[in-house]
């Protein structure tokens, strides 16, 4: 029950600072780019907020399954049900920052991108034989 809780922390975690660092970074970087209150009206930025954000929620689902080292594809999906949450209140707290296209698009790519993300680590298989198994295939 630890192990999960941790996993489901690390995995926000890891979103937080990947997800938000970037904001943080393409705002300091590109000033012009956002109006008054961050507001964004460019499609290609928007598009680029939107893809950087949904691929630290599929690192973010993977980080959840890795920790979670059993029912994986459920850990990152428990992740993503309380990102789409987080996502609700945050797009509700700042509607104005964005159109609205972009928040009701973003919002359900965020639960599916964790559980991805989630797919994506038990997919990999594990210990020797999973690695004799890639030799030859290579």
């Amino acid at each position: 029950m630890l192990r999960s809780i941790l996993a489901i922390i690390a995995g926000s975690v890891t979103w937080a600072v990947t997800a938000l660092g970037a904001d943080g970074i393409l705002m300091t970087a590109f000033p012009a780019w956002f109006g008054e209150g961050g507001r964004v009206e460019s499609v290609p930025v928007l598009l680029l907020m939107m893809f950087y954000s949904l691929a630290f929620s599929v690192l973010g689902g993977y980080v959840a399954a890795w920790l979670a080292r059993r029912a994986k594809v459920k850990h990152a999906f428990v992740l993503g049900v309380l990102q789409l949450a987080m996502g609700c209140v945050a797009s509700y707290q700042m509607w104005d920052t964005a159109p609205a296209w972009w928040h009701l698009t973003f919002l359900p790519l965020v639960l599916l991108a964790n559980v991805l993300g989630g797919l994506l680590r038990a997919s990999r298989k594990r210990g020797p034989t999973a690695t004799a198994e890639r030799l030859r295939a290579a």
